[in-house]
Protein backbone atom coordinates (compact mmCIF):
# COMPACT_ATOMS: atom_id res chain seq x y z
CA UNK A 1 0.00 0.00 0.00
CA UNK A 2 1.83 3.18 -1.04
CA UNK A 3 1.13 6.74 0.10
CA UNK A 4 1.14 10.14 -1.31
CA UNK A 5 3.19 13.01 0.62
CA UNK A 6 1.92 16.25 0.07
CA UNK A 7 4.92 18.34 0.39
CA UNK A 8 4.12 20.83 2.97
CA UNK A 9 4.35 24.50 1.84
CA UNK A 10 2.47 28.03 2.73
CA UNK A 11 2.35 28.84 -0.89
CA UNK A 12 0.53 25.60 -2.30
CA UNK A 13 -2.84 27.54 -2.49
CA UNK A 14 -1.66 30.70 -4.23
CA UNK A 15 -4.75 31.21 -6.74
CA UNK A 16 -4.99 34.51 -9.15
CA UNK A 17 -8.13 36.35 -9.38
CA UNK A 18 -8.54 38.75 -12.23
CA UNK A 19 -10.20 42.17 -11.14
CA UNK A 20 -13.10 43.96 -12.34
CA UNK A 21 -13.23 45.92 -15.63
CA UNK A 22 -13.98 49.13 -13.96
CA UNK A 23 -11.13 48.31 -11.81
CA UNK A 24 -8.47 47.74 -14.94
CA UNK A 25 -7.12 50.04 -17.77
CA UNK A 26 -8.88 50.12 -20.99
CA UNK A 27 -8.43 52.52 -24.81
CA UNK A 28 -4.80 52.00 -24.46
CA UNK A 29 -2.51 52.27 -27.79
CA UNK A 30 -0.04 49.04 -26.91
CA UNK A 31 3.51 49.59 -28.60
CA UNK A 32 3.73 47.04 -31.76
CA UNK A 33 6.98 46.80 -31.59
CA UNK A 34 8.34 43.31 -32.35
CA UNK A 35 11.22 43.48 -29.89
CA UNK A 36 11.26 40.75 -27.09
CA UNK A 37 10.41 43.18 -24.13
CA UNK A 38 7.78 43.41 -21.23
CA UNK A 39 6.23 46.84 -22.46
CA UNK A 40 5.12 47.45 -18.78
CA UNK A 41 6.87 48.59 -15.81
CA UNK A 42 4.96 49.07 -11.87
CA UNK A 43 5.83 50.37 -8.65
CA UNK A 44 3.61 51.36 -6.36
CA UNK A 45 2.55 54.80 -7.48
CA UNK A 46 2.54 54.23 -11.33
CA UNK A 47 2.03 52.05 -13.70
CA UNK A 48 4.20 52.75 -17.33
CA UNK A 49 2.92 51.46 -20.45
CA UNK A 50 5.14 51.68 -24.01
CA UNK A 51 2.71 52.63 -26.45
CA UNK A 52 3.28 52.77 -30.19
CA UNK A 53 3.18 56.75 -31.32
CA UNK A 54 3.88 58.37 -35.06
CA UNK A 55 7.57 60.07 -35.36
CA UNK A 56 9.32 59.12 -32.57
CA UNK A 57 9.04 57.00 -29.06
CA UNK A 58 6.20 57.56 -26.03
CA UNK A 59 5.32 55.89 -23.31
CA UNK A 60 2.45 56.26 -20.82
CA UNK A 61 2.57 57.12 -17.03
CA UNK A 62 -1.02 56.30 -15.19
CA UNK A 63 -1.24 57.02 -11.45
CA UNK A 64 -2.52 53.37 -10.11
CA UNK A 65 -6.23 54.75 -9.17
CA UNK A 66 -6.50 56.23 -12.44
CA UNK A 67 -8.82 52.94 -13.69
CA UNK A 68 -11.25 52.69 -16.53
CA UNK A 69 -11.40 53.78 -20.12
CA UNK A 70 -7.78 55.85 -21.18
CA UNK A 71 -8.55 59.19 -23.25
CA UNK A 72 -7.62 59.50 -26.23
CA UNK A 73 -5.73 62.51 -25.59
CA UNK A 74 -3.67 61.49 -22.88
CA UNK A 75 -0.29 63.33 -22.08
CA UNK A 76 2.41 60.78 -22.90
CA UNK A 77 6.33 60.81 -22.38
CA UNK A 78 7.67 61.65 -25.50
CA UNK A 79 11.06 62.71 -25.61
CA UNK A 80 12.64 59.92 -27.54
CA UNK A 81 13.40 59.71 -31.26
CA UNK A 82 12.64 56.65 -31.94
CA UNK A 83 10.39 53.91 -30.79
CA UNK A 84 10.95 52.89 -26.77
CA UNK A 85 11.92 49.51 -26.04
CA UNK A 86 12.71 49.09 -22.56
CA UNK A 87 11.35 51.09 -19.14
CA UNK A 88 12.39 50.42 -15.77
CA UNK A 89 11.32 52.37 -12.18
CA UNK A 90 14.11 53.40 -9.77
CA UNK A 91 13.76 51.09 -6.76
CA UNK A 92 14.70 54.25 -4.26
CA UNK A 93 12.45 57.04 -6.18
CA UNK A 94 8.92 55.92 -6.65
CA UNK A 95 8.45 59.01 -9.10
CA UNK A 96 11.90 58.52 -11.54
CA UNK A 97 12.08 56.25 -14.52
CA UNK A 98 14.55 55.30 -17.05
CA UNK A 99 13.81 54.45 -20.55
CA UNK A 100 15.83 53.02 -23.65
CA UNK A 101 14.35 53.24 -26.96
CA UNK A 102 15.65 52.79 -30.93
CA UNK A 103 17.53 56.37 -30.97
CA UNK A 104 20.36 55.21 -29.20
CA UNK A 105 19.95 56.75 -26.04
CA UNK A 106 19.10 56.52 -22.26
CA UNK A 107 17.00 58.65 -20.63
CA UNK A 108 16.05 59.53 -17.16
CA UNK A 109 12.65 61.40 -16.07
CA UNK A 110 11.08 62.95 -13.23
CA UNK A 111 7.20 62.21 -13.25
CA UNK A 112 5.31 64.77 -10.96
CA UNK A 113 3.59 63.37 -7.96
CA UNK A 114 0.01 63.52 -9.32
CA UNK A 115 1.34 62.16 -12.55
CA UNK A 116 1.57 64.00 -16.09
CA UNK A 117 -0.94 67.11 -17.11
CA UNK A 118 0.92 67.63 -20.06
CA UNK A 119 2.84 65.65 -22.19
CA UNK A 120 6.72 65.83 -20.95
CA UNK A 121 9.29 66.16 -23.75
CA UNK A 122 12.37 67.55 -21.20
CA UNK A 123 14.59 64.84 -19.27
CA UNK A 124 16.68 64.90 -16.44
CA UNK A 125 19.23 63.24 -17.36
CA UNK A 126 19.85 62.11 -21.35
CA UNK A 127 22.65 59.51 -21.56
CA UNK A 128 24.08 58.43 -24.89
CA UNK A 129 27.25 56.34 -25.68
CA UNK A 130 26.02 53.38 -27.56
CA UNK A 131 26.15 53.52 -30.96
CA UNK A 132 22.72 51.23 -31.73
CA UNK A 133 19.49 50.89 -30.27
CA UNK A 134 19.23 50.02 -26.01
CA UNK A 135 17.70 47.04 -25.29
CA UNK A 136 17.13 47.26 -21.87
CA UNK A 137 17.59 49.44 -18.78
CA UNK A 138 18.18 47.83 -15.50
CA UNK A 139 18.83 49.54 -11.89
CA UNK A 140 21.55 48.41 -9.61
CA UNK A 141 19.05 46.61 -6.43
CA UNK A 142 21.47 48.24 -3.42
CA UNK A 143 23.30 51.42 -4.53
CA UNK A 144 21.84 54.91 -5.25
CA UNK A 145 21.29 56.15 -9.04
CA UNK A 146 23.40 53.66 -10.27
CA UNK A 147 21.91 52.27 -13.94
CA UNK A 148 22.86 49.79 -16.65
CA UNK A 149 22.17 49.72 -20.03
CA UNK A 150 22.55 47.44 -22.81
CA UNK A 151 22.68 47.88 -26.18
CA UNK A 152 22.51 46.48 -29.71
CA UNK A 153 26.52 47.70 -29.90
CA UNK A 154 26.57 44.20 -27.61
CA UNK A 155 27.65 46.43 -24.85
CA UNK A 156 27.36 47.36 -21.07
CA UNK A 157 27.18 50.31 -19.90
CA UNK A 158 27.44 51.22 -16.18
CA UNK A 159 25.64 54.66 -15.30
CA UNK A 160 26.09 57.47 -12.75
CA UNK A 161 23.11 58.92 -13.36
CA UNK A 162 23.59 61.77 -10.70
CA UNK A 163 26.56 62.70 -12.61
CA UNK A 164 25.74 61.82 -16.41
CA UNK A 165 28.92 59.83 -16.14
CA UNK A 166 29.77 56.18 -17.50
CA UNK A 167 31.53 54.30 -15.34
CA UNK A 168 31.76 50.51 -16.47
CA UNK A 169 31.97 50.30 -20.07
CA UNK A 170 31.62 45.89 -21.00
CA UNK A 171 32.75 44.45 -24.19
CA UNK A 172 32.89 41.00 -23.54
CA UNK A 173 29.83 39.99 -25.55
CA UNK A 174 30.52 38.90 -29.64
CA UNK A 175 26.61 39.54 -30.34
CA UNK A 176 23.54 41.35 -28.85
CA UNK A 177 22.21 40.28 -25.24
CA UNK A 178 19.64 39.38 -24.36
CA UNK A 179 19.16 40.22 -20.78
CA UNK A 180 21.18 40.93 -17.96
CA UNK A 181 19.96 40.71 -13.89
CA UNK A 182 22.03 41.49 -11.10
CA UNK A 183 22.23 38.99 -7.61
CA UNK A 184 21.09 39.92 -4.59
CA UNK A 185 23.73 42.65 -3.56
CA UNK A 186 24.72 43.81 -6.64
CA UNK A 187 28.05 42.41 -6.67
CA UNK A 188 27.59 40.15 -10.01
CA UNK A 189 25.95 40.28 -12.92
CA UNK A 190 24.85 37.46 -15.31
CA UNK A 191 23.93 38.18 -18.39
CA UNK A 192 22.58 36.14 -21.66
CA UNK A 193 24.01 36.60 -25.49
CA UNK A 194 22.96 35.82 -28.46
CA UNK A 195 25.64 33.14 -29.20
CA UNK A 196 23.96 30.72 -26.92
CA UNK A 197 26.28 31.38 -23.87
CA UNK A 198 25.66 32.64 -19.94
CA UNK A 199 28.32 34.71 -18.44
CA UNK A 200 28.74 35.79 -14.90
CA UNK A 201 30.43 39.11 -14.92
CA UNK A 202 32.10 41.47 -12.24
CA UNK A 203 30.31 44.65 -12.99
CA UNK A 204 33.04 47.34 -11.68
CA UNK A 205 35.72 45.78 -14.00
CA UNK A 206 34.04 43.87 -16.76
CA UNK A 207 35.96 40.85 -15.68
CA UNK A 208 34.23 37.66 -16.75
CA UNK A 209 34.30 35.22 -13.99
CA UNK A 210 32.50 32.48 -15.60
CA UNK A 211 31.04 31.64 -19.04
CA UNK A 212 28.72 28.59 -19.70
CA UNK A 213 26.79 27.23 -22.53
CA UNK A 214 22.98 28.28 -21.95
CA UNK A 215 19.90 26.82 -23.90
CA UNK A 216 20.84 25.00 -27.43
CA UNK A 217 17.84 26.54 -29.15
CA UNK A 218 18.51 29.78 -31.28
CA UNK A 219 15.05 32.03 -30.13
CA UNK A 220 16.22 34.59 -26.98
CA UNK A 221 17.32 33.35 -23.93
CA UNK A 222 16.12 35.11 -20.55
CA UNK A 223 18.41 34.57 -17.23
CA UNK A 224 17.19 36.23 -13.22
CA UNK A 225 19.74 35.95 -10.46
CA UNK A 226 18.47 34.15 -7.49
CA UNK A 227 18.57 35.67 -4.02
CA UNK A 228 20.61 31.96 -2.76
CA UNK A 229 23.48 32.53 -5.70
CA UNK A 230 21.35 30.08 -8.19
CA UNK A 231 20.46 31.07 -11.87
CA UNK A 232 17.40 30.46 -13.24
CA UNK A 233 17.02 31.00 -17.06
CA UNK A 234 14.17 30.25 -19.73
CA UNK A 235 14.89 29.31 -23.65
CA UNK A 236 14.37 26.98 -26.16
CA UNK A 237 15.36 23.53 -27.07
CA UNK A 238 17.06 22.82 -30.23
CA UNK A 239 13.99 21.21 -31.57
CA UNK A 240 12.18 24.47 -30.20
CA UNK A 241 10.70 23.61 -27.26
CA UNK A 242 10.51 26.15 -24.40
CA UNK A 243 12.97 25.06 -21.55
CA UNK A 244 13.32 26.51 -18.18
CA UNK A 245 16.70 25.42 -15.78
CA UNK A 246 17.98 26.28 -12.60
CA UNK A 247 21.91 26.29 -12.35
CA UNK A 248 24.72 27.25 -9.57
CA UNK A 249 27.10 29.91 -9.68
CA UNK A 250 29.91 28.24 -9.16
CA UNK A 251 28.99 25.34 -12.09
CA UNK A 252 26.34 27.39 -14.52
CA UNK A 253 27.15 24.76 -17.15
CA UNK A 254 25.73 22.40 -15.73
CA UNK A 255 22.44 22.34 -14.82
CA UNK A 256 20.99 21.39 -11.50
CA UNK A 257 17.38 20.87 -13.23
CA UNK A 258 16.08 21.63 -16.83
CA UNK A 259 12.11 20.91 -17.53
CA UNK A 260 10.61 20.99 -21.34
CA UNK A 261 7.27 23.01 -21.23
CA UNK A 262 5.68 22.96 -24.40
CA UNK A 263 6.26 23.96 -28.11
CA UNK A 264 4.99 27.42 -28.21
CA UNK A 265 7.30 30.16 -29.89
CA UNK A 266 6.63 33.02 -27.37
CA UNK A 267 9.55 34.62 -25.44
CA UNK A 268 9.05 33.31 -21.62
CA UNK A 269 9.75 35.89 -19.04
CA UNK A 270 10.47 34.84 -15.41
CA UNK A 271 9.83 37.61 -13.09
CA UNK A 272 11.07 36.18 -9.41
CA UNK A 273 9.86 37.14 -6.23
CA UNK A 274 12.61 36.81 -3.46
CA UNK A 275 10.55 37.04 -0.07
CA UNK A 276 8.51 33.86 -1.12
CA UNK A 277 10.84 32.49 -3.62
CA UNK A 278 8.80 32.29 -6.15
CA UNK A 279 8.86 32.27 -9.64
CA UNK A 280 6.37 33.20 -12.31
CA UNK A 281 6.89 31.98 -15.68
CA UNK A 282 4.41 34.62 -18.50
CA UNK A 283 5.13 33.99 -21.96
CA UNK A 284 5.00 36.27 -24.69
CA UNK A 285 1.44 35.40 -26.76
CA UNK A 286 0.22 33.41 -24.17
CA UNK A 287 -2.95 33.13 -22.06
CA UNK A 288 -1.58 32.16 -19.03
CA UNK A 289 0.84 32.68 -15.99
CA UNK A 290 2.41 29.48 -14.40
CA UNK A 291 3.68 29.92 -10.90
CA UNK A 292 6.78 27.51 -9.44
CA UNK A 293 8.40 27.54 -6.19
CA UNK A 294 12.03 27.31 -5.75
CA UNK A 295 13.62 25.13 -2.98
CA UNK A 296 16.48 23.20 -1.50
CA UNK A 297 14.92 19.91 -2.00
CA UNK A 298 14.33 17.56 -4.97
CA UNK A 299 12.98 18.47 -7.83
CA UNK A 300 13.82 22.20 -6.47
CA UNK A 301 11.26 23.87 -9.50
CA UNK A 302 7.81 23.13 -7.80
CA UNK A 303 4.93 23.63 -9.96
CA UNK A 304 2.09 25.16 -8.05
CA UNK A 305 -0.74 26.27 -10.36
CA UNK A 306 -1.29 28.22 -13.82
CA UNK A 307 -3.57 31.39 -14.14
CA UNK A 308 -5.85 30.66 -17.25
CA UNK A 309 -7.03 34.41 -19.19
CA UNK A 310 -8.98 34.57 -22.21
CA UNK A 311 -7.09 36.35 -23.96
CA UNK A 312 -3.29 36.79 -24.86
CA UNK A 313 -1.05 39.14 -23.46
CA UNK A 314 1.23 41.63 -25.57
CA UNK A 315 3.38 42.60 -22.27
CA UNK A 316 3.43 42.11 -18.42
CA UNK A 317 4.78 43.72 -15.41
CA UNK A 318 4.93 42.88 -12.23
CA UNK A 319 3.93 44.80 -8.71
CA UNK A 320 7.11 44.95 -6.01
CA UNK A 321 6.06 43.71 -2.69
CA UNK A 322 6.03 46.93 -1.15
CA UNK A 323 2.96 47.90 -3.55
CA UNK A 324 0.99 44.60 -2.40
CA UNK A 325 -2.21 45.19 -0.13
CA UNK A 326 -1.16 43.06 2.95
CA UNK A 327 -4.67 43.45 4.50
CA UNK A 328 -6.01 40.60 1.48
CA UNK A 329 -2.75 38.46 1.58
CA UNK A 330 -1.75 39.39 -1.71
CA UNK A 331 1.95 38.28 -2.41
CA UNK A 332 1.95 39.96 -5.55
CA UNK A 333 -0.13 41.96 -8.56
CA UNK A 334 -0.16 41.49 -12.41
CA UNK A 335 -0.39 44.08 -15.25
CA UNK A 336 -1.32 42.07 -18.52
CA UNK A 337 -1.10 44.12 -21.63
CA UNK A 338 -3.63 42.49 -24.26
CA UNK A 339 -3.70 43.65 -28.19
CA UNK A 340 -6.36 45.02 -27.82
CA UNK A 341 -5.62 47.79 -25.42
CA UNK A 342 -6.75 46.05 -22.31
CA UNK A 343 -4.37 46.45 -19.28
CA UNK A 344 -5.86 43.77 -17.54
CA UNK A 345 -4.58 43.80 -13.53
CA UNK A 346 -4.30 39.93 -11.61
CA UNK A 347 -3.81 39.55 -7.67
CA UNK A 348 -2.19 36.62 -6.81
CA UNK A 349 -3.32 35.62 -3.45
CA UNK A 350 -2.70 33.00 -0.51
CA UNK A 351 -6.14 32.08 0.98
CA UNK A 352 -6.03 33.00 4.78
CA UNK A 353 -9.06 33.49 7.40
CA UNK A 354 -7.49 35.11 9.86
CA UNK A 355 -7.57 39.10 8.93
CA UNK A 356 -4.44 39.34 11.12
CA UNK A 357 -0.81 40.35 9.50
CA UNK A 358 0.69 37.10 8.42
CA UNK A 359 4.39 37.38 9.05
CA UNK A 360 4.92 33.98 7.10
CA UNK A 361 4.03 35.58 4.22
CA UNK A 362 5.52 38.96 4.32
CA UNK A 363 9.36 38.77 5.73
CA UNK A 364 11.25 42.11 5.77
CA UNK A 365 11.11 42.80 2.23
CA UNK A 366 13.35 45.39 -0.12
CA UNK A 367 12.53 48.73 1.08
CA UNK A 368 13.15 52.37 -1.19
CA UNK A 369 16.35 53.50 0.92
CA UNK A 370 19.24 52.68 -0.74
CA UNK A 371 22.06 51.26 1.00
CA UNK A 372 25.22 52.72 -0.84
CA UNK A 373 25.67 55.42 -2.83
CA UNK A 374 27.35 55.34 -6.58
CA UNK A 375 30.96 56.30 -5.29
CA UNK A 376 30.84 53.75 -2.22
CA UNK A 377 29.83 51.04 -4.87
CA UNK A 378 32.54 51.94 -7.04
CA UNK A 379 34.85 51.74 -4.96
CA UNK A 380 34.19 48.31 -4.30
CA UNK A 381 31.85 48.27 -1.00
CA UNK A 382 29.14 45.64 -0.88
CA UNK A 383 25.88 45.92 1.64
CA UNK A 384 22.93 44.11 1.21
CA UNK A 385 19.71 45.85 0.73
CA UNK A 386 17.74 47.93 3.82
CA UNK A 387 14.59 45.33 4.18
CA UNK A 388 11.33 47.17 5.83
CA UNK A 389 8.33 45.43 7.39
CA UNK A 390 5.35 45.94 6.06
CA UNK A 391 3.15 45.49 8.99
CA UNK A 392 0.74 48.09 9.19
CA UNK A 393 1.23 49.10 5.42
CA UNK A 394 4.16 50.46 3.57
CA UNK A 395 4.73 54.42 4.23
CA UNK A 396 7.10 55.39 1.66
CA UNK A 397 10.05 57.71 2.36
CA UNK A 398 10.10 61.60 1.32
CA UNK A 399 12.85 62.15 -1.92
CA UNK A 400 13.65 64.87 -2.97
CA UNK A 401 13.21 65.44 -6.95
CA UNK A 402 16.54 63.56 -9.12
CA UNK A 403 19.17 66.52 -9.64
CA UNK A 404 22.07 66.01 -12.23
CA UNK A 405 25.32 67.46 -11.35
CA UNK A 406 27.93 67.14 -14.33
CA UNK A 407 31.38 67.33 -14.02
CA UNK A 408 33.37 70.05 -15.56
CA UNK A 409 35.19 69.44 -18.23
CA UNK A 410 38.16 71.88 -18.76
CA UNK A 411 39.03 71.04 -22.46
CA UNK A 412 35.99 71.66 -23.67
CA UNK A 413 35.34 75.17 -25.05
CA UNK A 414 32.88 75.50 -27.70
CA UNK A 415 30.40 78.02 -26.85
CA UNK A 416 27.07 76.79 -25.69
CA UNK A 417 24.38 76.03 -27.44
CA UNK A 418 21.00 78.31 -27.50
CA UNK A 419 18.40 76.63 -26.63
CA UNK A 420 14.87 76.66 -28.34
CA UNK A 421 12.99 77.53 -25.23
CA UNK A 422 15.32 79.79 -22.87
CA UNK A 423 14.42 79.08 -19.15
CA UNK A 424 13.18 81.76 -17.19
CA UNK A 425 16.07 84.05 -15.55
CA UNK A 426 13.82 85.19 -12.24
CA UNK A 427 13.17 82.75 -10.10
CA UNK A 428 10.02 83.23 -8.07
CA UNK A 429 12.72 83.37 -4.53
CA UNK A 430 13.53 86.59 -6.60
CA UNK A 431 10.66 88.17 -7.08
CA UNK A 432 9.00 88.18 -4.12
CA UNK A 433 12.08 89.59 -2.29
CA UNK A 434 11.61 92.66 -4.73
CA UNK A 435 8.47 92.79 -3.76
CA UNK A 436 9.39 93.22 -0.16
CA UNK A 437 12.03 95.42 -0.76
CA UNK A 438 9.59 97.72 -2.82
CA UNK A 439 7.26 97.41 -0.11
CA UNK A 440 9.96 98.77 2.67
CA UNK A 441 10.94 101.46 0.70
CA UNK A 442 7.43 102.22 0.39
CA UNK A 443 7.15 102.90 4.35
CA UNK A 444 9.78 104.75 4.48
CA UNK A 445 8.55 107.41 1.87
CA UNK A 446 5.37 107.98 3.49
CA UNK A 447 6.94 108.86 6.63
CA UNK A 448 9.28 111.00 5.45
CA UNK A 449 6.28 112.56 3.69
CA UNK A 450 4.44 112.81 6.91
CA UNK A 451 7.38 114.32 8.52
CA UNK A 452 7.55 117.07 5.66
CA UNK A 453 3.73 118.18 5.97
CA UNK A 454 4.33 118.66 9.86
CA UNK A 455 7.33 120.74 9.22
CA UNK A 456 5.92 122.60 6.67
CA UNK A 457 2.57 122.98 8.58
CA UNK A 458 4.81 124.23 11.36
CA UNK A 459 6.69 126.99 9.46
CA UNK A 460 3.72 128.40 7.90
CA UNK A 461 1.90 129.00 11.26
CA UNK A 462 4.80 131.19 12.35
CA UNK A 463 5.10 133.11 9.24
CA UNK A 464 0.91 134.08 10.08
CA UNK A 465 1.83 135.96 13.24
CA UNK A 466 0.43 136.13 16.57
CA UNK A 467 -3.09 137.83 15.09
CA UNK A 468 -4.45 135.65 12.83
CA UNK A 469 -8.44 137.84 13.30
CA UNK A 470 -6.33 140.31 11.53
CA UNK A 471 -4.60 138.67 8.93
CA UNK A 472 -7.60 135.71 8.31
CA UNK A 473 -10.87 135.64 6.60
CA UNK A 474 -13.21 132.93 7.16
CA UNK A 475 -14.64 130.89 4.41
CA UNK A 476 -17.11 128.18 4.67
CA UNK A 477 -16.31 124.58 3.48
CA UNK A 478 -18.52 122.87 1.37
CA UNK A 479 -18.83 119.63 3.51
CA UNK A 480 -17.75 120.66 6.99
CA UNK A 481 -19.94 123.01 9.58
CA UNK A 482 -17.55 125.26 10.84
CA UNK A 483 -15.75 127.73 8.91
CA UNK A 484 -12.14 127.45 8.27
CA UNK A 485 -9.44 130.58 8.55
CA UNK A 486 -7.68 131.49 5.23
CA UNK A 487 -4.48 133.65 5.09
CA UNK A 488 -5.92 137.02 4.05
CA UNK A 489 -2.60 137.44 1.94
CA UNK A 490 -3.92 134.26 -0.10
CA UNK A 491 -6.10 135.42 -3.06
CA UNK A 492 -9.36 133.25 -3.26
CA UNK A 493 -9.93 131.80 -6.69
CA UNK A 494 -12.37 134.84 -7.97
CA UNK A 495 -9.80 136.90 -7.46
CA UNK A 496 -7.40 134.91 -9.11
CA UNK A 497 -9.42 134.07 -12.37
CA UNK A 498 -10.42 138.34 -12.27
CA UNK A 499 -6.60 139.32 -12.13
CA UNK A 500 -5.98 137.34 -14.64
CA UNK A 501 -8.69 138.33 -17.55
CA UNK A 502 -7.77 141.61 -16.56
CA UNK A 503 -4.07 141.01 -17.58
CA UNK A 504 -5.01 139.54 -20.60
CA UNK A 505 -7.07 142.82 -21.88
CA UNK A 506 -3.96 144.90 -20.85
CA UNK A 507 -1.72 142.57 -23.13
CA UNK A 508 -4.29 142.90 -26.08
CA UNK A 509 -4.14 146.78 -25.58
CA UNK A 510 -0.76 147.14 -25.41
CA UNK A 511 -0.01 144.88 -28.62
CA UNK A 512 1.46 147.24 -31.45
CA UNK A 513 -0.64 147.82 -34.96
CA UNK A 514 0.95 146.10 -37.81
CA UNK A 515 2.11 148.02 -41.29
CA UNK A 516 -0.35 147.13 -44.34
CA UNK A 517 2.93 145.74 -45.89
CA UNK A 518 3.77 143.62 -42.77
CA UNK A 519 0.11 142.09 -42.41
Amino acid sequence: MSFRVVRNSKFRHVFGTQLKREQCYDNIRVSKSTWDSTFCAVNPKFVAIITEAAGGGAFMVLPLHKVGRIERDFPLVTGHRGPVLDLAWCPFNDNVIASGAEDCTVKIWQIPELGLLRPLQDCVVELAIHQRRVVQVLWHPVANNVLLSAGGDNKIIIWNVGTGDALVDIDCHPDIIYCCSFNYDGSKLVTACKDKKLRIINPRSGEVIKECEGHEGAKPMRVVYMKDGTIFTTGFSRMSERQYALRHEEVPGKPIVMVELDTSNGVMFPFYDPDSNMVYLCGKGDSVIRYFEITEEAPFVHYINTFQSAEPQRGIGMMPKRGCDVNQCEITRFYRLQAKGYCEVISMTVPRKSELFQDDLYPDTFGDIPALSADEWFEGKDLDPILISLKGGHTPSKKADLKVSKKSNILDKMPGKKKDKEEPAVKLDDVMDEIRRLKATVVRHESRIRDLEKITSKLLSDSMGGDTDNHCITTQAPDAETPVPVPASVPSLAQSSENNTSHSKDLAHEEPELAPDEV
